[in-house]
Order: C-alpha cells, then structure tokens, then sequence
C-alpha cells in the first residue's frame, strides 16, 4: 500500500480516502510516504488541533476541535508541497462550510489532504477523494508483529520469558493470525505470551480462543472448530470419495501440475442428514481453518451498510486463506434475491456481490453453502463455476443408519456389537442422522431412570415414539428427492 499511497501524492491527487479501522497503522504509512518524498507532514483530529510531524515535531496555529480552521490552515498554503492527514472528518462532512472547503482543495495541484475515517465518507465527498484500501496484515508483516511484540514484553517485563518457537510453529502461528488487524494481533499474541514464561507452540490454542472471540464481536464472520472426522459421518461414501479427489488442489504439487484450487460445493437435501457436519470434515480433513458467515448479522438499517459488512467478510475470509468458508442455510439469507421483495433490491445487491466474489475470487477458499430448500434459492447460483458440484444429501438408507447409530454408541462409551442394529436400523426407516442421535439420547434417558443398563428395548421403544420428519413434512421431502433427482450429484 505504501508505494500506491506514494504514486497517488506523486501524480497530483488533492484529497486520498483511508477507511479503516486500523488508524495507528495508517498514520504510519502516511508518515512513511511523506518522508520518503521529502514533503512535510500535518496532522489534524478534533482533540490535538493541527501538528507537523514530519520532518520535525511541531505545533501550529489551529487549535483542537476546529475542522473549518484546519481546512483553512490547508487552504491558506502558497503553493509548496505539502500532505494533510485528517482524522474522522467525516462526521464534520454534513456543514455546508466543510462541503465548501473540500470542493476548493480539490482543485488545487500542489496539497495532498489523506481522510482517515472508520467510516465511509458522505457521497458528495466520496466522488472528491481517491480511496486506497488498506489490506491486513499479510504474512510477512504478521510474523514481523509477533517478532515485535515478544521483543518489546521481553524488555518491558520484570520476569524472564524464554521463546521455544522454531520454523514451523511460527509458519502455524502466523496462519493462525491471518484475518486480524496488526492491533488485534499485537494484542492476541501478548495474550499468550503474558500468560506463562514459556512463548512456545502449548500456547497456540489460547491464541485460537481468542481470535475467535475477537471475529465473533466482529459480527458476521467467526472461526468453528473442526473437531469432526470423515469417520465421524456415516454414509455419504460419493461425497467422501469427492473430498479426497480434490484434496490435492490445496498443495503446491498440486499446483505444479496446474490444477486450480477447487472452490466450493453446494449441498441440498433433508434436515438433519449432516450437511453441517461436511463443513466441518472438510476443514479438519485438509487441516485449515473453518469460518462460519452468519448472513442474517450482514443485513443492517442504513443504506450501503449491509454490502460493505459482506465485502469486508469476504475480504477478511480472503486474507486467511487457504481457508473453508461456510455459509449455512444460504436460501435464508438471499431468499428474496430470487423474486420481487419490499427490501428495495437490498437483498438482489447483496445477492449479486456474492456471485460476482464466487466468479472472480483467486484466493484458495473453499466455500461450503448448505441449503434445505431449493425453491428459494435463486437458479443463478447453480450454475458451474459458482460451485465445483451441486450434492444432494438424502436419509440415510439401512446399513448407514447402522454406522451412524454405531458412531453414537461409541461416543457415549457403549459397545455398539451388544445391541441389535440390524432391527434397530429397521425400526428408524425414514430417521434421520439427527433423529438417529436423538433417539439414542432419548433412550439413555430412558434407561437411566429406569436404573438400567441401555438396551435394545430402549432404543425400539423410542424409535416408536418418534414420528421423524419424513413423515411430518413427508410431501416436502418427496419434492425436494424429486427436484434432485436428474440435477444433483447423490452424495451416497
């Protein structure tokens, strides 16, 4: 970003747009662009009045709180080259006086004023300003930060800390921060370096912990653990057999054979038959990461608000790739999208950033979308080239309803050979994968107020009682097997 922010002030551009939250990191760039130019450098905001801080440190005639006298203070310039650094301008941006000023900086040639905003600036000052993008951290400068950082809490503390991180902790430990600002990663990594006298690769989970407790605060997008195996799902052998075909796409001999990174799949099919699940086998299968999008946390009350909260997840899922990302129950977030809606076209707009990022995407993000009802998604995402393969994730057939009740056995420490499964699989035709764990829960329930040990009888019994969603919303299903009939891969 420095050499473009440098090109910018070099080719003339009066007024550059900085929207970030990271303003320490921006200011730096900003500092290092004036000096490596040789222009002097003024700095304004509301509380410290306008300084010069490049090349020396010195204060000037504009008091704090006066955004008209520091765009005077730009306006009286003689003509020298000089750079303004403004910080939150914006809410100042609705005075006319301010409107006024800012028009008459933009025909100037020779004054450089660089707005640095957590917000977008208002649309009759956006179309003056030149926005530059201030990406995060990649991954040389992350590991520059934990470098930093253990040197500084080194210096600074009265204890000894000793650092036990070779080569491939700090590659793991830098994939780990990927996504965080140079602030949330400077301060996850004093976390864990604080919290005992030994930095070594014990204290990695703690960073996990607490980067996903920061991109949960974020709002829409949040790290999952993939603590699921392949031989945690029973059935969907299709599905399976796919996931370890395309597993090679990820590595760099992959790559050398001139493969693509493969980018997502669509999975359509009956509640509770473990689509979710997928996601999780996928990360964990391929060891990356797992971020989970909430699209209902992207729609928000003010106009543009709610694509740039899809751009900004988007580019942050970007930034920690190679990753999966998961988008659950993806018809509910753009349902509308596919008809006419009262939302004014919100959901059209946001519906159409997704597919355009699907398209155009370069970065190794695999996206796994889940979705219950096809009837609301729009036909354009179906289409090749959004997804690498559409699947439709039926019930469970026999002998996989047997592995699945095999599986849910064995978590709950019970030797799956004692029990009947055969007639137990028999008993739960039309059961899903969760109403197959249910039914087990239920039964040790059973058996455990009855002060017995879990039995067949148990499990019959609760097969009996439970009327399973193939029989409840029976029509819905036979349409939805039907719909997928010709158009889906059977992932089984």
């Amino acid at each position: 970003m420095l050499d473009q922010l440098m090109l910018l002030i070099q080719s003339g551009h009066p007024i550059i747009s900085i929207q970030t939250l990271e303003e320490e990191r921006a200011t730096s760039l900003v500092r290092q662009a004036a000096e490596k130019l040789g222009f002097p450098l003024f700095e304004w905001s509301i509380t410290a009045g306008m300084e010069r801080t490049v090349p020396d440190f010195a204060a000037t005639g504009v008091k704090r709180g006066n955004a008209a006298a520091a765009l005077d203070y730009v306006l009286d310039n003689k003509g020298d080259r000089e750079i303004y650094l403004l910080k939150d301008l914006n809410p100042h941006c609705k005075e006319p006086m301010i409107q006024r000023q800012l028009r008459d900086i933009d025909s100037r040639k020779k004054v450089h004023v660089i707005l640095i905003d957590h917000n977008g600036l208002p649309e009759t000052i956006h179309r003056l300003a030149v926005p530059v993008q201030l990406t995060l951290p990649d991954a040389a400068e992350l590991e520059r930060i934990v470098r930093d950082t253990y040197r500084r809490i080194l210096r600074d503390s009265y204890s000894e800390h000793t650092a036990t991180v070779t080569r491939k902790d700090m590659d793991q430990l830098v994939q780990i921060l990927r996504g965080l600002t140079a602030v949330e990663a400077t301060r996850v990594v004093s976390l864990a370096i604080q919290a005992d006298e030994v930095f070594s690769a014990k204290d990695f989970p703690r960073v996990v912990d607490a980067k996903r407790n920061l991109l949960r605060s974020a709002g829409c997008l949040e790290t999952v653990n993939a603590n699921v195996t392949a031989d945690g799902i029973g059935g969907l052998m299709n599905l399976k057999a796919w996931l370890a075909r395309r597993r090679g796409g990820n590595t760099s001999k992959g790559r050398a054979f001139g493969l693509d990174p493969p980018r997502g799949m669509l999975l359509l099919g009956v509640q509770g038959c473990g689509k979710s699940l997928c996601a999780r086998v996928v990360a964990s299968d391929w060891n990356m990461p797992l971020l989970r999008m909430d699209p209902g946390m992207l729609y928000q009350k003010y106009i543009g608000e709610s694509e740039n909260r899809l751009r900004e997840a988007l580019a942050q899922a970007e930034s920690m790739a190679p990753a999966v990302l998961w988008i659950d129950e993806i018809e509910k977030a753009f349902a509308s999208a596919s008809s006419d809606s009262a939302d004014g076209g919100l959901s059209q707009r946001m519906f159409g950033t997704l597919l355009t990022w699907m398209q155009d995407h370069r970065a190794p993000l695999f996206m796994v979308a889940t979705a219950n009802n096809i009837a609301a998604l729009p036909p354009e995402l179906m289409r090749k080239g959004r997804f690498d393969e559409v699947f439709f994730v039926d019930l469970p057939v026999a002998h996989v309803r047997q592995t699945i009740l095999r599986i849910h056995l064995k978590r709950r420490k019970r030797d799956p050979e004692k029990f009947n499964l055969d007639k137990i699989a028999a008993a739960t035709e039309g059961f899903s994968g969760a109403e197959l764990e249910q039914a087990v829960v239920s039964a040790m329930y059973d058996a455990f107020s009855e002060g017995k040990e879990l039995s067949d009888e148990h499990l019959l019994e609760e097969a009996k009682r439970t009327n399973p969603l193939s029989v409840l919303m029976a029509e819905r299903v036979r349409d939805l097997r039907h719909w997928a009939k010709n158009r889906c891969v059977p992932a089984d």
